[in-house]
């Protein structure tokens, strides 16, 4: 789930090696936060959040495979 979210964000970049991933869980829910340099986060969160909520469609996919947990993701 990491690997797919960095692999996404590194594509989107201008600037890959500042793209940092990281996964926490807590109370039944898997957080993923992606930290990226600040020049790129418009192009992560993308033009009223089009791409940041696509991203977040492919982690729905892997959230069914979690059985009941929720995955949220953080853009910071």
């Amino acid at each position: 789930m990491e690997a797919l979210v960095e692999y996404v964000a590194k594509s989107l970049v201008d600037d890959p090696t500042a793209v940092k991933v990281r996964r926490r869980e807590s109370d039944g829910t898997v957080i993923i936060e992606l930290r990226v340099a600040q020049e790129d986060a418009g192009r992560i969160i993308g033009k009223g959040g089009r791409v940041a909520n696509a991203i977040r469609s492919l982690l729905r996919v892997e959230e069914a495979n979690l059985k009941g947990k929720r995955v949220v993701l953080k853009i910071i």
